[in-house]
């Protein structure tokens, strides 16, 4: 990779994005993927969510911050994930959480960073 050149990863949908090294940097680094994508998959799963409980005409709008603490001893790792939603429409309390706690449930990305996958390296 030449000198000044940022590493891109590319997606089997066609996605792609380069890869900053330094959290200075605009842009995102793979911390900032991983908070993106439980991001992205909580937030599709409350719609999912919503209309599972006939919610959906209720629910106008849901955006999801999420951000993390790095462990300070063994591999480097993130510890804990702090998931924030933010439910728009004409919803009760109860409801929001009954949408935030089935988002949850559902969202592929949270169930597998909370499983133990299988990595199978492979060198070209």
């Amino acid at each position: 990779m030449p000198h000044g050149k940022l590493p891109t990863i590319t997606t089997p949908t066609g996605g792609s994005v380069e890869i900053v090294t330094s959290v200075s940097q605009p842009g995102f680094n793979p911390l900032d993927l991983i908070y993106a994508s439980v991001a992205a998959c909580m937030a599709l799963s409350a719609r999912i969510a919503a209309t599972k409980l006939e919610l959906r005409e209720k629910l106008t709008d849901v955006r999801v911050e999420v951000k993390g603490d790095k462990a300070h001893e063994g591999p480097s790792r993130i510890e804990r994930f702090d998931i924030t939603f933010h439910f728009d429409g004409d919803l009760t309390a109860d409801e929001k959480h009954r949408l935030a706690e089935m988002a949850e449930e559902i969202c592929t990305v949270s169930n597998t960073l909370r499983g133990d996958p299988k990595f199978d390296l492979k060198v070209s």
